[in-house]
């Protein structure tokens, strides 16, 4: 292993100010014990295709935690800088849509999962997109989205968005970089094909370099705690409070994570974890809970399917352990009630909601106090709903006369 990857922090930019954890916190214990549950568990090995990526030392593992308050928890090897690999592509994916706007990245690159590897060489019948933007070859058609007139001004936008995701300036690993592009020849078939396609425009080896230079920047367990934490808080980085994208950007992103971000075995992630995540190859794992907070785990050997070993188990732990699946129905005191306008049941009935300080003979139809009562009558009929709001679409749906 290089020695640039044993040091703390790489020397290139400074590590924006997080805050002070305080000492014996309970979430730095949480994760000291997950870490140390699976400390033993030496399945997997690093990737090997990138010979830069398999010379990784496998024994590394850090899991680090963001709030949406911006503070940062970990354990382990939370400061070993390692490449980004595809747990790049979300935040490329939110450039391009903030840039190119929604519907001119969806007409380049589609949404929906592939149920196939990473660097399936699949296009979509008739149109020639990329499945979607969390595969090789939607991330390289979605790199080229990204704003810049030159290839050097499209990889700057994306070194200084990542860097505005991360909460601090990164860099790029040239040994890695120059690595990929010496064993990159699947990715470079994936571009000829949609270049001939339509999917890819401009010259294709530029293309790819800024794809692969993407690929080859540098982060840390901690730097990717606080990238998804930015997309669980609607696109604001919780550690500087710079707005990177909009929240519907956000939105998407997570969206498409949730649904491809694991490859083909983001069915069964989202089954037992519940969380949208990405993956990458140099064994990194981000997650995104919306609203709550952000988690990178670091470990660099891989399953079959190219999804770190310990990352994926550290997940299922957090997510089991703590009901931190998205579809988790929360307690019923704590739900909130459908709006009205979603919901043709009524959600109370006119006997409930009548105002006690009406006189009888004078109780009409008030918004203020909802009912649904004639005025010539001394009580509503049995079980009539109240009135639904005026957007409710269907009269008969469970309206009154009035």
């Amino acid at each position: 292993m290089r020695d640039d990857q044993r040091n703390p922090r790489h020397d290139e930019g400074p590590a924006c100010e997080r805050g002070p954890v305080p000492a014996g916190d309970p979430l730095t214990g949480l994760l000291d014990r997950v870490r140390a549950d699976l400390r033993d568990l030496d399945d997997g090995e690093p990737a090997s295709y990138i010979p830069e990526l398999g010379r990784a030392d496998p024994t590394l593992f850090g899991l680090s935690l963001c709030t949406l308050d911006g503070q940062v928890y970990g354990s382990g090897d939370t400061a070993v800088p390692f490449t980004a690999q595809s747990v790049s592509k979300p935040f490329v994916f939110a450039l391009a849509l903030a840039d190119q706007g929604v519907e001119d990245v969806l007409a380049r690159v589609g949404a929906e999962p592939s149920g196939e590897a990473f660097n399936s060489i699949r296009l979509e019948p008739g149109t020639g997109r990329p499945p979607n933007p969390m595969v090789n070859a939607g991330a390289i058609v979605t790199s080229s989205l990204v704003a810049g007139t030159t290839p050097d001004e499209r990889f700057a936008r994306i070194l200084d968005g990542l860097g505005a995701f991360a909460g601090r300036p990164l860099a790029v690993d040239e040994a890695v970089y120059a690595s990929e592009r010496a064993t990159g020849d699947r990715n470079r078939a994936l571009a000829y094909l949609m270049h001939n396609a339509g999917s890819l425009t401009g010259d294709v080896e530029e293309q790819l370099a800024v794809y692969f230079r993407q690929c080859s920047v540098l982060v840390t367990c901690d730097d990717l705690a606080v990238m998804h934490a930015t997309l669980a808080g609607g696109g604001v980085n919780p550690v500087t409070g710079e707005r990177v994208v909009a929240p519907r950007h956000a939105q998407h992103v997570l969206a498409v994570m949730a649904t491809c971000g694991m490859y083909d075995a983001s069915g069964q992630w989202m089954l037992r974890v519940g969380m949208p995540a990405k993956s990458g190859v140099s064994g990194a794992i981000g997650v995104a809970l919306p609203g709550q907070f952000g988690i990178g785990v670091f470990s660099p050997p891989l399953e079959e399917k190219g999804n770190s070993v310990r990352g994926i188990a550290a997940c299922h732990l957090l997510s089991d352990q703590f009901g931190l699946h998205l579809m988790r129905a929360t307690a019923p005191e704590r739900r909130p009630l459908p709006p009205r306008s979603l919901h043709p049941s009524p959600l109370r009935s006119c006997a409930t909601a009548r105002a006690p300080s009406a006189p009888r003979s004078t109780r009409t139809r008030t918004a203020s106090a909802s009912t649904c009562s004639r005025a010539t009558s001394t009580s509503p009929p049995p079980n009539r709903p109240c009135a639904p709001p005026a957007n409710w679409p269907p009269p008969s749906a469970g309206s009154c006369s009035t």
